[in-house]
């Protein structure tokens, strides 16, 4: 469109928008703590234009990265472009982690928090991969330095300085672990040095040491933030005036109705502006009636806690309120139309957006059927049951309806252990859950990914063991038997005698057949003793007194004429005749029993 083309030859390096910081990284690494250090900053002095609590991000302003840098010296006189940090709350938030807006991540630049006692956990690692796969740059924090032995706070001096005011055995150990730190990175293939090392920083990573308890380090990690951003990442951060949002979240408020939290990376968003927005039953657009933003964090208390704005330049994390909100899908793009015909090319594009995601994900024959709340989160759950082995047969996003359980009801015809959806933080429909009750469709609905997983699989179980127990009757079993020659009790219609059952198992119902004789039916087995007491299954080893009763349509045959004790006996595998009628009953073939007996 020509509007875009306008916007973007208006770009200006002397105009720079607030960066978009995500936090990842390992449990229990110190990613709330770093950012509580950042968020509480100058709150306690009560200062108004302290650091704001954002709509799912945080915000640092200009001054509040003034105060937190102040003890950097090479840092206090450099002149800061940028309107402040917007450093996502959410880590790893699955809207910024897996959707690509138009070909761009959403984060602009990312911290990778590493504790220096443990070095790189799996999780890190994750964070590591999804990095380098977005081709996102980042900044090592190597949090927890205050555990290193007798560590001594500094927070008013830059990390170098303190670093050399240490006791010589914590300077060794500190080289030591960022030695043992340095070498897992390697071995992952990237380059990291102390971010004071004389490097090209271009080839390497920089790594700042940091402690989110004692506050020793993160002036150093902000000012380094705020000077690769508006250094090397100054081109992609030149604001415009083409809109470029997110939806994190659609909540329900008390006195607003339905809104939906937005993220908002590029561009200006005005109070009236025509939303174009992708929702549940396809692309709709709808008025911004209000754009909200909370107070300072001081005044977070008082009973009205948004205040109304009429614009708001990016990056920006904000609160928008408008009519039919609630249809909007989570983790998808925003769109502003200028212009009432702008409306259907922009609703367009936006379908467009949703179906080349979803045509990209690759679907089985046969598989579960998997619903999801955002896109974020549905590539998320994929990844899992691909990690799983769990194959996929359909997707789609927001609540499960009608339609989602008659798509899920066609496995019923292939295999029914699949006729299940697998509903991640969404609602399921009345009409929809009736109708899977109906036709046999589990829906399986969790918050959790692994309490989804955990279901589906305890469902699975519970059918195959109900599935073995209705055709147990019907299985028959290999086995040899060798006849006890001082146990024969009756030699025809009964044949009682004594059997050591040489290989397999023996149960009820096994059709005996005698290879010698060129594969002779003695009869089936009716009942077994074992001590005088009936037993259902005999096994390897196991001396049983078996019954043998003469099959349908045949003459009974005679122990001593057709057969004796120098004769083995072994099972015709095949269908039970005891369950079945003899009508029904297809015995296998000749060749397949002896192909048996060969294996036994």
């Amino acid at each position: 469109m020509a509007r875009r083309q306008r916007n973007k030859e208006g770009m200006s390096l002397d105009y720079l928008r607030s960066p978009v910081v995500c936090v990842l990284g390992h449990v229990d690494t110190g990613k709330t703590k770093i950012l509580d250090k950042i968020r509480h900053t100058n709150v306690q002095d009560g200062e108004a234009g302290g650091i704001t609590q954002q709509i799912g991000a945080t915000f640092v302003p200009e001054d509040a990265i003034r105060a937190q840098t102040k003890m950097v010296k090479e840092f206090v006189k450099t002149e800061i472009k940028l309107p402040g940090l917007l450093i996502i709350d959410t880590p790893g938030h699955e809207s910024f982690s897996n959707l690509r807006s138009r070909g761009s991540s959403m984060c602009d630049l990312a911290i990778l928090v590493v504790d220096i006692m443990h070095g790189l956990e799996p999780q890190t690692l994750e964070s590591l991969g999804l990095l380098r796969k977005g081709n996102t740059p980042f900044v090592v924090a190597l949090n927890k330095i205050d555990r290193l032995f007798d560590w001594r706070r500094m927070p008013t001096s830059s990390v170098k300085e303190a670093v050399k005011k240490q006791n010589k055995n914590t300077k060794d150990e500190f080289d030591e672990r960022v030695k043992g730190v340095v070498t897992e990175f390697a071995e992952q293939g990237l380059n990291v040095a102390l971010f004071w090392e004389k490097v090209d920083f271009t080839d390497y990573v920089p790594l700042v040491p940091t402690s989110a308890h004692t506050g020793d380090g993160m002036g150093d990690l902000i000012s380094l933030l705020v000077t690769y951003s508006q250094g090397v990442l100054a081109p992609k951060l030149m604001l415009s005036e083409e809109l470029e949002a997110i939806v994190l979240e659609v909540k329900v408020i008390a006195g607003l109705g339905t809104t939906v939290d937005v993220i908002l990376r590029n561009g200006i968003l005005k109070e009236g502006d025509t939303l174009v927005l992708t929702g549940t039953e396809g692309p709709f657009s709808t008025q911004a009636r209000a754009l909200l933003m909370p107070q300072p964090l001081r005044e977070l208390r008082v009973k009205n806690a948004y205040v109304n704005h009429k614009a708001i330049i990016a990056s920006q994390g904000v609160k928008i309120t408008g009519k039919d909100l609630e249809k909007t899908l989570a983790g998808t793009p925003i769109f502003v139309a200028k212009k009432p015909d702008e409306i259907e090319v922009l609703k367009d594009e936006a379908s467009k957006v949703v179906s080349s995601m979803l045509s990209a994900i690759k679907l089985q024959e046969r598989g579960v059927y998997v619903q999801a709340s955002t896109l974020g989160s549905l590539e998320a759950l994929l990844a899992f049951l691909k990690q799983s082995k769990i194959p996929y047969c359909g997707v789609n996003i927001g609540p499960v309806h009608k339609r989602d359980v008659m798509k899920a009801s066609v496995m019923l015809e292939h295999d029914s252990q699949w006729a299940v959806i697998l509903a991640f933080d969404v609602k399921v429909e009345r009409e929809a859950q009736e109708i899977a009750d109906n036709v046999g469709v589990k829906i399986f609905t969790a918050d959790i990914i692994y309490h989804l997983f955990d279901n589906f699989l305890l469902h699975r179980k519970e059918l195959h063991d109900r599935q073995r127990r209705q055709h147990e009757a019907m299985a028959i079993f290999p086995c040899k038997l060798r006849i006890l020659p001082n146990c024969v009790f009756n030699t025809r219609d009964p044949i009682v005698v004594g059997v050591v059952v040489e290989a397999g198992l023996i149960k009820k119902g096994t059709v005996l057949t005698i290879p010698s004789k060129s594969f002779v039916d003695v009869g089936v087995v009716s009942s077994l003793e074992v001590n005088h007491k009936q037993v259902d299954i005999a096994h390897k080893g196991v001396e049983v007194c078996i019954k043998i009763e003469p099959t349908g349509g045949e003459a009974p045959k005679l122990y001593g004429r057709h057969f004796d004790h120098t004769d083995l006996l072994v099972s015709k595998v095949g269908t039970n005749p005891l369950s079945l009628t003899a009508a029904n009953h297809r015995p296998f073939s000749r060749h397949s029993v002896a192909l048996l007996s060969i294996c036994l």
